[in-house]
């Protein structure tokens, strides 16, 4: 039987992930999930998977220096946020790379190329580093504080710490879960400026942090919305435009 892990610091895309390949490879079995990169390298090294499912971006280790630490021990599909250029690169090569929110038709591919190049043999890993450390220098960095004001005084406001942002009439609100702050910058611009993996736009006027994400109901009507882990009293509607980023997980 073919193993894998999956090493991702958001909950909800390893489980997206996890149902995806239920689906699509029944008797691929997960042996163990990571949140970071030293627990990643500890399952590679435990467990001796098939393949590793690594997010680049993780606490403690990239999926980069695992990788360079496995010595090519498995097959690597690497999950990242690069943009479609990088990607392309790759897209002949042993080892795949997969743009997050992972599609099923495009994880099909990758299933099909796995199950076609387990038991050759592997592919250059040094070669496949350096490509991929060039590709991620070239990469957008994306806004990591928020500049609010208290009284007379700026605060710098880590963006991990804030639930979800919501547009006002001539303000953005930015709702943390002891406070509520109001900024100039528009929904529009935030989306852009933000990590597209970490901050999802679920509202015309709303985005939210996914890792802040509790629960995601439905009603009959088939009308979707959100509950926060510190805003249990708080509903977020996610409109129909958006509901596409719920109906996999």
């Amino acid at each position: 039987m073919t193993t894998a892990i999956i090493a991702d610091d958001e909950a909800p895309l390893r489980n997206h992930l996890r149902k995806q390949l239920a689906n699509l490879w029944s008797t691929l079995q997960i042996c163990g999930e990571a949140i970071n990169g030293p627990q990643a390298l500890e399952l590679i090294q435990s467990k001796q998977p098939d393949i590793a499912f690594l997010d680049i971006q993780m606490p403690g280790m990239t999926g980069l220096e695992v990788v360079a630490h496995c010595n090519g021990a498995c097959r690597v599909v690497f999950i990242t946020a690069y943009d479609q250029y990088a990607v392309q690169a790759f897209e002949n090569a042993a080892v795949d790379y997969l743009l997050k929110p992972v599609t099923q038709e495009r994880l099909q591919k990758t299933v099909t190329r796995l199950q076609q190049q387990l038991g050759e043999k592997q592919v250059d890993f040094d070669t496949l580093l350096l490509q991929l450390t060039k590709s991620q220098q070239s990469t957008v960095s994306y806004l990591q504080w928020l500049k609010v004001g208290y009284l007379n005084e700026i605060q710098m406001l880590p963006v991990n710490e804030v639930s979800y942002f919501q547009a006002g009439n001539k303000y953005t609100s930015v709702i943390t879960p002891e406070k509520e702050w109001l900024i100039k910058t528009s929904i529009k611009e935030l989306e852009t400026s933000l990590h597209p993996n970490y901050f999802w736009r679920i509202h015309r006027s709303t985005i939210v942090r996914v890792g802040a994400i509790a629960r995601v109901s439905r009603s009959f009507q088939g009308r979707y919305s959100l509950e926060l882990y510190e805003h249990k009293k708080k509903e977020l509607t996610v409109s129909r435009a958006y509901v596409y980023r719920f109906k996999q997980m």
